[in-house]
Formats: structure tokens, C-alpha cells, sequence
């Protein structure tokens, strides 16, 4: 058996907002009631995308990306939003296999760079995402709207 990874379907929601709270509760990040509507803008992949890590037609984990444009890229670069793995699903590259194919549709859209944010209770996902070639630099401010 082996790991698939494609962009997410319109029929994938239900599979996708049960993941949406698995991170949820890893990261004590509680989110909004899932949106059908902006799932359907990013399997759209306009704005960014969703992709799916299936095994058997059985749903593992799931990566979005935002694609934005910034003057000092001269065009797009990419953000990692959400990167979750069903705990079942660890151990079989999963969160890898997400991480790569995210990496390939940036470069292929002509993304000039790739991010990502880490949480407090994410840090020690660090090494993980250094294997994919991420490096730490600077630091986040925000502010709630």
C-alpha cells in the first residue's frame, strides 16, 4: 500500500474539517466552524491550495497553502497554512509527502519563496521542516481583526 497524494475534491470536506480539528486540539488554536465556502475556494486553486495524503481512499492527513504577492518578490510566494496528519497515519511520511508536493506546486506556480509559521506549541516540529530545507528567520507579530 502506498501513500497518494492529490488535491483535495469537493467530497474530501467532511474528511478535511475532521482533520481541521485534530490540529485544532494539538495546537489549543481553536478555530471557526468549518467553512464550506473557503474549502471550496482552495480546492478551486485560485488563491492557494489543499491537498490530501490518501491511502486506500482513506483520507491521512492534509497541507493548504495561500499563494500572495509581495512587491519584493515580484509576483507570488507561498504560505503554509495548515499541515495535519491523522496519529493513525504517523510514521509513514505523510507530513513528508505533504510537505514535497506543497514545495513542487509552489515552484511550479512561480512562487519566488515558500513559508511557514511556528507556533509555541508547534516549535518542535523545527527539525522536521529543516529536512525540507527551511530555515528560521526572524520573528511574527499579529493582530486579531
Amino acid at each position: 500500500m502506498s501513500v497518494n497524494i492529490r488535491l483535495a475534491k469537493l467530497e474530501d470536506h467532511q474528511r478535511c474539517a475532521e482533520l481541521l480539528d485534530v490540529l485544532a486540539e494539538a495546537t489549543s488554536d481553536p478555530h471557526q466552524i468549518f467553512d464550506i465556502e473557503t474549502f471550496e475556494s482552495l480546492i478551486s486553486n485560485e488563491r492557494g491550495s489543499l491537498l490530501v495524503a490518501a491511502e486506500n481512499e482513506i483520507i491521512l492527513g492534509m497541507a493548504s497553502i495561500s499563494y500572495n504577492l509581495a512587491l519584493r518578490y515580484n509576483g507570488e510566494y507561498c504560505q503554509l497554512e495548515e499541515l495535519v496528519v491523522d496519529s493513525e497515519a504517523r510514521g509513514k511520511n505523510v507530513g513528508g509527502l505533504l510537505i514535497e508536493k506543497t514545495i513542487s506546486l509552489a515552484k511550479k506556480r512561480g512562487c519566488k519563496e515558500f513559508g511557514l509559521y511556528l507556533l509555541e506549541s508547534t516549535k518542535h516540529n523545527q527539525g522536521f521542516y529543516e529536512k525540507y530545507g527551511f530555515e528560521v528567520i526572524g520573528l511574527e507579530m499579529r493582530q486579531s481583526l
